[in-house]
């Protein structure tokens, strides 16, 4: 069963149910693969639409520093919830020790030794770790890896 399927059949099952909260969020996930798929103009492939889940993701967390900023902890609490609803239909996350090993494989093969080489490593690296590393964290074990600092 593929992912889009997964969210298909969460949502009737969850609209059956009466769950608002996880129908109102499933229901932004599909429309935002829906209008992914309008915009490609063909149907979505799996690795589109863990990239579309995993920017929507983003989005909430964004979402939710700015409403724990502004002091709103029920607007944070909902995309909290929400955010971790699509967390589910996301791959497993890389720990960070898998993450290490993937970095210092990416640095021998590649022979980087300094700083300079970064945007060489971390575009090897995003290749192997799309949708199951957030970006931000891969950046940093990168720089921490090139500077020697392990």
């Amino acid at each position: 069963m593929t992912t889009r399927e997964r969210i298909d059949n969460d949502y009737a099952r969850e609209a059956k149910a009466r769950n608002a909260a996880a129908v109102s969020t499933l229901r932004l996930l599909r429309a935002a693969l829906k209008n992914a798929e309008i915009e490609k103009m063909k149907p979505l492939e799996e690795a589109d639409v863990i990239e579309i889940i995993g920017r929507e993701v983003k989005k909430l967390v964004d979402a939710l520093d700015s409403y724990r900023a502004g002091n709103r902890p029920d607007l944070a609490a909902q995309a909290e919830s929400e955010a971790a609803l699509m967390r589910a239909y996301l791959p497993a996350q890389l720990g960070e020790a898998d993450l290490k090993k993937i970095i210092a494989d990416k640095i021998a093969a590649l022979g980087a030794a300094t700083v300079k080489d970064f945007g060489k490593v971390m575009s090897e690296v995003s290749k192997e770790t799309k949708g199951r590393a957030e970006g931000g964290k891969v950046s940093a074990l990168v720089k921490a890896a090139l500077t020697g600092g392990t």
